[in-house]
């Protein structure tokens, strides 16, 4: 997704797009700039963050064919291995998030990057070792092992890096500071389609199917690299010079009256004083893991009941232990909103508005739940397949790129109807798709979702922000990114029901039916401009922004 901070001057009306070019030009060189003058300890953070979004986004792109072809999983098991490591990751960063308040930054970076090290040693291990493949076999638990650890690991990294940049920038260059390591991962991500495919190639012959596990034991190395990275230029002497600049460099801003928005700290939020009863929620909870387990998605068992039929044409499937799994979700959800007066779901525009994101979203998803099966299947035997990770990291590079351009374009336009111009383009191009394989067609899908994600992501905070009420702001930003774990989590789950369907493994593109996947995707994803145009009036009735442009 693009960053909020990419561009805040104002634009004035009438002013030509090639001034708006040359000025994004001009913010990337400045950016580039600040990077190279950063101080020692912030070049700790930066270069390991490249890195570590070239390896964390090789390995997503092709940890579903590694699942498929080595270790022997069907596409949907796939899937779900793909929604524990993504949707696991946010889930271990609001567990172990403020452990890196704890530790400080240097040992919370240096212990994730170890566990990092581990897990992907033990990934690369499974596709080493010679083990038996299939699930629950010991090839499996080694790399959903690794994995695990990966994720873990991953709850300190990430918040203790942002950490790290509020560390070392002050309070005029933060802003500059985040946007930096956001823009280089999705540098590293572009660079990593080229390396993964290059080292397959390689070593097809020395780590058959297909030398992705090759690929793997690179990563491991420049996972170890980021580590010793890390150690050098993060130590006490850096750290020390690094703050004790910064604090100068407030200090001067301040002297030259230099205003500079902080923190409003009505932002606060006092939460109330009120004993929850969560007896319910535990037991709905409980419950809920429970027909998981016992449905198809979880352990063989002779308990559930699944019924499968014809609907419309099309194979349907009633899975009665899911169907409870998902009855106990909506059980607790309600339990847990019904206890809690206060909670930012109990406001319904806000709740209407970060859900019906939800169906736009998932195109983020599919981007390694779906694109790199489809480019490696569908255009089987021609120059897309054989690198199909550069293709399927196409859209980072072009973030990179586009984003300054089109914030630039649109920095005084309504926001709401950003969102909905936005999100509309994001999603009208998946349509490109349905008339079957098509190397023009898919580039411009990529092209036209990109342009579509960098006129609405940024934005997407900014309308949350200006909705929450006052004093709830943070709160509001936090709960907003829920739907985003939900989508990681749940698209995994369909996704690969999809692919064995419509673009399965070892068949000919000729008899693929890639065209209807795109379609119910297409489907899917334009349910979000469509509801926000139907809600216009009513989620603009009596709203007034607190920041205008």
């Amino acid at each position: 997704m693009s960053d909020t901070n990419t561009q805040n001057e104002s634009v004035k009306t009438g002013r030509k797009f090639t001034d708006v070019v040359k000025d994004a030009f001009k913010e990337l060189a400045e950016t580039f700039v600040a990077f190279v003058k950063a101080p020692k300890a912030l070049w700790g953070i930066n270069i390991p963050y490249i890195i570590e979004g070239l390896v964390y986004f090789g390995i997503l792109t092709i940890l579903g064919k590694y699942s498929s072809e080595n270790v022997g999983l069907t596409d949907a098991q796939a899937g779900l291995v793909y929604s524990f490591v993504t949707g696991g990751i946010t889930f271990a960063m609001l567990l172990l998030g403020g452990w890196s308040d704890k530790l400080g930054v240097r040992a919370s970076l240096a212990l994730a990057f170890i566990a990092m090290l581990v897990g992907r040693i033990f990934v690369a291990l499974s596709g080493t070792l010679g083990f038996s493949n299939g699930l629950w076999s010991p090839m499996f638990f080694t790399l959903t092992g690794g994995l695990l650890i990966m994720v873990l690991a991953y709850g300190l990294f990430q918040p203790a890096a942002y950490a790290g940049v509020k560390r070392y920038t002050n309070k005029k260059t933060a802003a500059m500071g985040y946007a930096v390591i956001y823009g280089f991962m999705n540098l590293g991500a572009f660079l990593s389609g080229f390396i993964s495919s290059t080292t397959r190639h390689a070593f097809t012959n020395i780590f058959p199917p297909n030398g992705l596990t090759a690929v793997f034991w690179v990563y491991v190395v420049l996972t170890a690299v980021s580590l010793l990275i890390t150690l050098w230029l993060i130590n006490k002497k850096t750290d020390k010079d690094a703050v004790a600049r910064v604090e100068k460099e407030n200090k001067e801003l301040e002297e030259k009256g230099v205003e500079i928005e902080e923190e409003d700290e009505t932002e606060k939020v006092v939460k109330p004083d009120i004993k929850i009863n969560n007896t319910f929620l535990i037991i709905f909870s409980v419950l809920a893991v429970a027909f998981f387990l016992l449905s198809g998605f979880g352990v063989k068992n002779q308990i559930n009941r699944i019924y499968d039929y014809k609907l419309f044409g099309l194979d349907a499937r009633v899975d009665v232990a899911f169907i409870l799994f998902v009855i106990m979700v909506i059980l607790a959800v309600i339990d847990y909103l019904k206890r809690r007066p206060y909670h930012p779901f109990r406001d319904k525009r806000f709740t209407f508005f970060i859900f019906i994101l939800v169906p736009v979203q998932t195109l983020f998803a599919h981007n390694w739940l779906t694109l790199p099966y489809y480019l490696d299947r569908a255009f089987q035997g021609t120059l897309v397949s054989q690198y199909f990770e550069v293709f399927s990291n196409l859209n980072p590079i072009l973030i990179f790129i586009l984003t300054p351009l089109i914030a630039g374009l649109t920095a005084q336009a309504n926001v709401y109807k950003m969102m909905i111009y936005g999100t509309f383009v994001m999603a009208i191009p998946t349509f490109l798709l349905t008339i079957g394989p098509n190397v023009y067609m898919f580039l411009l899908y990529v092209l036209m979702m990109t342009i579509g994600e960098a006129m609405w992501s940024p934005r997407f905070l900014q309308w949350i922000a200006e909705i929450a009420p006052e004093g709830k702001v943070g709160l509001y930003m936090g709960v907003g990114q829920f739907p985003w774990f939900l989508d990681k989590v749940f698209t995994g789950f369909y996704s690969g029901w999809f692919l064995e369907k419509y673009c399965p493994k070892g068949v000919p593109p000729s008899e693929m039916h890639t065209g209807f996947m795109w379609f119910i995707y297409g489907l899917i994803a334009i349910i979000t401009p469509i509801s926000l145009v139907l809600a216009k009036n009513w989620m603009l009735k009596g709203f007034k922004v607190k920041h205008e442009g």
